[in-house]
């Protein structure tokens, strides 16, 4: 999702939030080994401390859901990292900007969408219902295909259920665009983020408070993109950085520590407060030898294509012990170093054989339509 118009000048290669989002993903993946407890919608007789590795990974195991706010302020960073001054200069316009998206997000939607489908049918003829997504009719499939599961023009999850995230998400593309083209003042940034924390308690329905949440996160990413842009050129840089990392390494962890026991009332403020902390010190220029920047690219690199890998391979699995006669062995670790070493395996394939190569045919074909401004900002 960072395919962007990039300053020649530009040196910091964000390997830092690259590390971050391969940690996130993964997060998510250990979150929803949980599935393979489901029977229908619900998981049955799930004892969570008996998932394999909970002493190491219990954080991963009961709150790895969080792990898409941490990638709604990720990509605010970088939306405005490297969208902010293009947009609202016109370098790009409103044809670029959503070919850039649609080339990133759409294809690998759409093959797993298609292969969802064709697996939970699979799975309805053999147990009487779908596999944790239940919304699986033609008016959820029609919302899933443009990418509006969660514009609140049908209810319940569905068919690939986490891309409800990126659904959000792409109201918060529209909106950024808008707002960019009419103004790049900051303090929208500090206002939209005020807003939304103010209303993050108002009962006004399910799609508001998850488009409010996604406004927080994003934004308050942007202010972390203001605040590293200014420190880089900064004679105040290395005291800047130094607050920084004392924030996140000392004072976020003790204000976990005094809220433990609330942080259910407060878990939205706590990640639009501090993960642009992090964020800000993660994003700092990092040295290293090449290979070893190209290993933490490619990590980055797997991100979406293990989001919306992991239920299908899931849907899979489990078929594949139904098909056999046997029950799934949740709590085994053998399944679990399968499940996540073939999903992310499954995922760099998918990424460098198709992504990418989907993303370079969409907007090279994109870029042949008659559209003056397209060029224009293609040269840019």
């Amino acid at each position: 999702m960072q395919q962007a118009v990039t300053p020649p000048e530009e040196t910091n290669k964000l390997l830092g939030l690259e590390a971050l989002r391969f940690l996130t993903a993964f997060a998510i993946l250990v979150f929803h080994y949980r599935h393979f407890a489901f029977v229908a919608d619900q998981p049955v007789g799930l004892e969570p401390e008996r998932l394999p590795l909970y002493g190491t990974f219990r954080w991963l195991h009961d709150s790895g859901a969080f792990g898409v706010w941490v990638f709604w302020c990720i990509s605010g960073f970088i939306f405005f990292w490297k969208y902010r001054d293009p947009i609202a200069e016109r370098a790009v316009g409103g044809w670029k900007f959503f070919t850039l998206r649609f080339s990133r997000l759409y294809p690998l939607h759409l093959v797993t969408l298609l292969s969802v489908a064709l697996l939970q049918t699979a799975y309805f003829d053999l147990r009487g219902s779908f596999f944790v997504y239940q919304a699986n009719d033609l008016q959820h499939f029609l919302t899933q295909l443009f990418m509006a599961s969660e514009w609140g023009i049908t209810k319940g999850e569905s068919f690939d259920g986490p891309i409800w995230s990126v659904s959000v998400e792409v109201l918060v593309y529209l909106l950024f665009f808008l707002m960019l083209r009419a103004t790049r003042l900051w303090l929208l940034n500090v206002v939209i983020v005020a807003a939304c924390l103010a209303a993050a308690h108002l009962s006004v329905g399910e799609l508001f408070v998850k488009v409010t949440n996604c406004l927080a996160l994003f934004y308050a990413g942007g202010l972390a993109a203001a605040v590293r842009r200014a420190a880089d050129t900064s004679r105040l840089r290395t005291a800047i950085e130094a607050c920084g990392w004392l924030a996140a390494v000392v004072v976020m962890p003790l204000v976990i520590y005094v809220l433990r026991d609330q942080l259910d009332r407060f878990d939205l403020p706590l990640f639009v407060g501090f993960t642009p902390i992090l964020l800000f010190c993660l994003s700092r220029k990092i040295n290293l030898p090449r290979p070893m920047q190209a290993v933490i690219v490619s990590a980055g690199n797997l991100t979406y294509s293990s989001y919306l890998l992991h239920f299908p391979l899931q849907i899979a699995i489990v078929l594949c012990f139904a098909l056999s006669g046997r029950p799934v062995p949740v709590y085994s670790g053998a399944l679990f170093a399968v499940y996540l070493l073939t999903t992310l395996l499954l995922s760099y394939f998918t990424f460098r054989y198709f992504e990418a190569p989907a993303q370079r045919f969409i907007r090279e074909a994109f870029r042949r339509t008659p559209d003056a401004a397209f060029r224009q900002a293609s040269s840019a």
